[in-house]
């Protein structure tokens, strides 16, 4: 059995279990999930080698992360958790680039983050030590932590290691003058949903957006902080800093019944809505020509989240009358929901 590492949200488990095993059985690979409630994490146990066309953690929805685990150490002694890594490289003489060490964002996560923190820098000072540290590998040591006494161990690609925010969670700080933490979504959508050279292309200034539900402006402050103009609909009150600015229109009318004078860049959403309904609207504002790109929440219901993901990315597709480009994912920052890019491609 080859074995894979999936971190997710706690709680979220089931779905991540659901996707992966629609994406192995896609590789024509056959396999099963091991997971419990509330854990972050689910091990996922595959008959054969990895297939060659498994994709990575960045296009799948539920799954923050994924590795592929080479050793499963248990009954770790406190005193000496290192003993055992160092033995296996030693008997397998292996070297790598670089090491490590983390956890999944769950309760018992918490609990070891800084025994993560202090076991990477040990860990990495003993394999200096050892001689099985090599800058010019191509392969890194990722330990995840399960317990004190509990510990998965992969061989992976040192460069994607190194590209990969630990745990799969981008890290972002609070800006002090935006009228709300939503803002967060939107800011790490814009780093997981697009890539540098998208941004770069996608979030010029002198752009116009439509932010449906705006109120009081966390996801306006976003455009607003790239001098890109906003319509802002909603008809609660927006943050007067904003409004202040001189980029905001603030309309008060229903979100589903606006539409814009003229064609927009971006239309974003995060109103609080049955998600097949919000993935319809999205769809008509792609295909009617009112905006080129979107970004939107879709709110989960508690039973059948995979199912219902999956039922209002195909209305979406469908109902845009042409080829979209669709990007989803449950970001950090997201809750009951997951966060979709959805863009024209002509």
């Amino acid at each position: 059995m080859t074995e894979i590492l999936a971190l997710c949200r706690a709680g979220f488990e089931p779905e991540c279990v659901q996707e992966l095993e629609q994406v192995m059985a896609e590789a024509e690979c056959a396999g099963y999930g091991k997971t419990e409630r509330d854990s972050g994490m689910v091990r996922f146990m595959l008959q054969g080698d990895l297939p060659g066309n498994l994709p990575g953690a960045e296009s799948l929805i539920f799954a923050r992360s994924l590795w592929p685990i080479t050793l499963n150490l248990e009954h770790l002694d406190a005193k000496d958790r290192a003993r055992p890594m160092l033995d296996w490289c030693e008997r397998e003489q292996l070297q790598f680039a670089d090491v490590r060490v983390e956890c999944a964002d769950s309760p018992a996560g918490e609990a070891l983050r800084a025994l993560c923190r202090g076991f990477e820098s040990a860990l990495l000072g003993l394999l200096k030590k050892a001689g099985r540290i090599n800058r010019r590998e191509r392969q890194a040591l990722l330990v995840c932590l399960l317990s004190g006494q509990h510990a998965l161990l992969g061989k992976v690609s040192a460069a994607q290691l190194a590209a990969a925010p630990r745990g799969g969670i981008v890290r972002l700080r609070f800006p002090g003058e935006a009228p709300s933490r939503s803002t967060l979504k939107l800011e790490e959508a814009f780093m997981v949903l697009l890539s540098e050279t998208e941004r770069e292309r996608w979030l010029k200034p002198g752009m116009t957006a439509v932010d449906l539900g705006a109120c009081p402006g966390g996801w306006t402050y976003q455009f607003v902080r790239r001098s890109i103009r906003v319509q802002a609909i909603d008809n609660g009150p927006m943050a007067e800093s904003l409004m202040a600015t001189g980029l905001v229109e603030h309309i008060r009318a229903d979100g589903f019944q606006f539409r814009p004078k003229k064609a927009v860049d971006w239309l974003v959403c995060d109103m609080v809505e049955q998600p097949i309904r919000v993935a319809s609207l999205m769809a008509a504002w792609l295909r009617d020509g009112h905006c080129q790109r979107a970004i939107f929440n879709l709110k989960l219901p508690m039973k059948k989240r995979y199912l219902e993901v999956q039922r209002c990315l195909q209305a979406l597709q469908d109902e845009a009358g042409g080829k979209l480009l669709i990007r989803a994912k449950q970001l950090y920052h997201d809750r009951e929901e997951i966060t979709v890019l959805a863009a024209r491609t002509s």
